[in-house]
């Protein structure tokens, strides 16, 4: 089995943020609730493929050659799953709650390769 590292991608740009921002406060908090539901209902169907249950990102820091800064991106949450290749951690995250019923943009999986050995 191979580790993947999916990155839930979100904008608060985008079309869909601004439509979730623009619902009445009962209707997005009963999206919030179904998605939520729909979120744990995901979980518990792959629990066997999830390492690390990860969670939600905050805010961001960015380090370069000119010190430390505040910086933003479209990083929302994050997760680390087992599949037996690429095409099958990509299968786990078809029609996520992260984009079917929250506003996120999308799900980036990419798998986690061994330390280079020195």
């Amino acid at each position: 089995m191979k580790r993947f590292l999916a990155v839930y991608l979100g904008s608060k740009d985008s079309s869909a943020f601004k439509q979730w921002k623009a619902m009445g406060e009962a209707e997005r908090k009963e999206r919030q609730r179904a998605g939520m539901e729909a979120w744990m209902r995901w979980s518990k169907v792959h629990e066997k493929s999830i390492i690390e249950a990860g969670g939600p990102l905050g805010k961001t820091k960015r380090v370069d050659g000119n010190g430390v800064s505040d910086t933003t991106n479209m990083l929302a949450a994050y997760v680390v799953v087992e599949a037996d290749s690429h095409e099958a951690a990509t299968q786990l995250f078809a029609n996520h709650p992260h984009f079917s019923i929250f506003p996120g943009q999308s799900v980036e999986i990419m798998e986690c390769l061994p330390r280079p050995k020195v």
